[in-house]
């Protein structure tokens, strides 16, 4: 399997995406998306990253974050995803939720093993990414208007401050 790049150290934010295993809908179970967003809320105290944006979709998570020039993103990004998937498995096993679909090795999966990274140069490209997300529900039917889809910073950005995910905000 080729090795995927990331560049650490540039100073500046980054766009990331990565989709549940086999691009299964299990984001569209509230508890599940609420583990995911503790973990992440989470790794920003530790880590000292911030949250420009986000979008939590049913397959898959996009989120703009701006680490510290000492982070190595990618681990960074595999400890959220290690971490939300043990509390994930955990409360889909306590509950009636859909069981996650199996690896090749037999193990339950959650995410998909890789992640899309993309560092913004600009501040430019970091509002288009922070749009990007706000529009992905629109863009891919599951709303009308942006203002409807609760798991994003979309409504952050537009004064209402009582959110799922509190977030740092993009300053230009």
């Amino acid at each position: 399997m080729t090795r995927l790049r990331h560049f650490d150290n540039l100073g500046t934010a980054r766009f990331i995406t990565f989709s549940t295993f086999q691009r299964r809908p299990i984001l569209n179970d509230e508890t599940l998306i609420r583990i995911f967003l503790r973990e992440l809320c989470s790794l920003r105290r530790e880590h000292s990253i911030q949250i420009l944006g986000y979008v939590i979709m049913p397959d898959h998570v996009h989120l703009v974050l701006h680490p510290p020039d000492s982070s190595a993103l990618g681990r960074i990004i595999g400890q959220l995803k290690g971490r939300s998937s043990r509390q994930m498995l955990r409360a889909m096993e306590e509950s009636a939720l859909a069981s996650p679909p199996l690896r090749t090795n037999g193990q339950p999966a959650i995410w998909q093993r890789r992640c899309y990274d993309h560092n913004c140069r600009t501040t430019d490209t970091v509002k288009e990414k922070i749009n990007y997300c706000h529009n992905n529900p629109v863009t891919k039917g599951l709303v009308r208007d942006a203002n409807d889809w609760t798991w994003s910073s979309y409504r952050w950005y537009h004064g209402e401050k009582c959110t799922p995910l509190e977030i740092d905000g993009f300053q230009t």
